[in-house]
Parts: C-alpha cells; sequence; structure tokens
C-alpha cells in the first residue's frame, strides 16, 4: 500500500510542479510586468504584441493604421505627465505612453483624437483635408500650409471650440465587426455625467473565428500625455479590449460606451 501511494505522489510532482510555476509566473506578470508602464519596451504602438490567437489587419504603407502603429512610446516605466507639469493621477490606467507632447493644456480627450488625425494629415501634405467642425456647426478649415507654427496655432483654436458633442456629431457611427484603426469611441455629456468622453482606436487585430480586438487611447481632463489605454479587467490580454457583434456596451477602462458610439470620419 505504502509503495502505491508513493508512486502515485510520485506521478503528480510534475504536474503540481508546473502548476507551482505557472501560479508564480502570473503572480510575477500580474504584480510587476502587467502594472508597468510599456512592460514590453516597445519602441512604437505597432511593436505591442497582439492578443494571442489574434494577427493585426493589414495595414499599407501611408494609410492612417500604418501611420498609428508608428507613433512612438515612451521607454519602460514612463509615466504620463500633465501639460502643466508633474505626474497625472490613476497611472494604472495607463499601458503605455506615447511621445507626443499636448500643444495646450485644452489638448484633452476629444481634442487629443483630433490631433491625431491631423497630425496624420499634416504629415502627408494633405493640408485641405485638415478640418473640423465646432460646437455651432461651423467648419474651420486650416489654410496654413507645411508652417508648423500655423499648424500648431490652427489646432489650439480647434480645440477651444470643439468637444466630445462637436466630435460625436461630425462623425458617423460604424458597426462593431468592421472597426478600424482610426475610429473614436465617443459620448457627449448624458445623464449622470456632465461631460462626455472620447478615445481613439489605434489599431485592430482579428482571430482565425472572426474576433476582435481592438487597442484604444486617450488624452484627458485636465490636459496630458495621450496614452495607451491599460485593459485592468484582464492582464493577460492588456492593453486589448475584445469586442463581440452583440455587445450593447462597450467597456474601456473605468468608460462605458454604447455600441453605436463606435464612430468614424
Amino acid at each position: 500500500m505504502k509503495t502505491c501511494k508513493h508512486k502515485f505522489w510520485k506521478a503528480f510532482i510534475p504536474v503540481i510542479a508546473i502548476v507551482v510555476v505557472m501560479v508564480v509566473g502570473l503572480w510575477l506578470w500580474y504584480g510587476f510586468v502587467a502594472k508597468s508602464s510599456n512592460p514590453w519596451n516597445a519602441d512604437t504602438i505597432g511593436q505591442i504584441p497582439a492578443p494571442i490567437g489574434y494577427h493585426r489587419v493589414e495595414a499599407s504603407n501611408g494609410s492612417y493604421a500604418d501611420f498609428l502603429r508608428s507613433l512612438p512610446l515612451k521607454s519602460r516605466g514612463s509615466k504620463v505627465q500633465l501639460f502643466t507639469g508633474g505626474d497625472a493621477h490613476y497611472q494604472f490606467l495607463s499601458a503605455a505612453v506615447i511621445d507626443q507632447k499636448p500643444l495646450s493644456n485644452y489638448e484633452q480627450c476629444a481634442d487629443a483624437t483630433m490631433r491625431i488625425r491631423a497630425e496624420y494629415l499634416y504629415k502627408k501634405g494633405r493640408y485641405g483635408e485638415i478640418c473640423f467642425t465646432d460646437v455651432n456647426g461651423h467648419k474651420l478649415r486650416y489654410q496654413g500650409g507645411s508652417s508648423r507654427k500655423a499648424f500648431e496655432s490652427y489646432m489650439r483654436q480647434v480645440y477651444g471650440v470643439c468637444s466630445t458633442y462637436s466630435l460625436h456629431r461630425e462623425t458617423k457611427p460604424r458597426a462593431i465587426q468592421e472597426v478600424q484603426p482610426g475610429d473614436v469611441l465617443v459620448y457627449p455629456a448624458r445623464p449622470g455625467r456632465k461631460y462626455g468622453h472620447a478615445v481613439l482606436v489605434v489599431d485592430v487585430a482579428k482571430s482565425r473565428s472572426g474576433k476582435v480586438a481592438i487597442l484604444c487611447a486617450e488624452g484627458n481632463t485636465p490636459a496630458r500625455d495621450m496614452h495607451v489605454i491599460r485593459n485592468s479587467a484582464n492582464p493577460m490580454r492588456n492593453p486589448w479590449f475584445i469586442l463581440n457583434p452583440e455587445d450593447k456596451n462597450i467597456f474601456i477602462s473605468v468608460f462605458r460606451f454604447d455600441a453605436d458610439q463606435l464612430r468614424h470620419y
């Protein structure tokens, strides 16, 4: 009997060892890596690993998706900085910091999404396409050509007269399963929330079964570095969020969006 028991436990030692290693590994990942900013030490958004079993959607050279993937990231451990100086609160909401300083203290959530779109069009020399609509429905067209000073002055003007309300109104809804890099999730002020919020979809990946994962970035109030949003609810998928076509709500970090608040220009 003793021999049988001895053999039984001896056979299970490797299994127990594997379980212990996995538990310790997960604990170390969650405790030290998953909570760190840019734990991959990626140079760009495109270097952030896709979730296991997912592959990034195709992006042609020079496309907006390609531009978003090229956005530079600050090194591992970097903190989100306020425009006025110092560390922002709630650093745990950031998975990585985009290396792009805000242009003013008014570059907040909706403004940050407009900044990225405008930077792409400016870089491509498509100056005539840089245009945003203010809260009163008036179009603000950029007319400064290649002048960087004129471009930044224009963007500061946009920040003062545009908002989540105007962003939501000038964009169109897109079905969840058709989400593309460059889309925005945006809601204006609504009951129970004095202010709206907007985040930018900076990358999209899909599984073989057709499931969709998105990577999002945001600015916030008060103005701060734009950053990739952490998926605190699922550290193993951090910072990707999985979408399902039947979802009525999309939860990104501490924000809830309705499915029809996925928008595009």
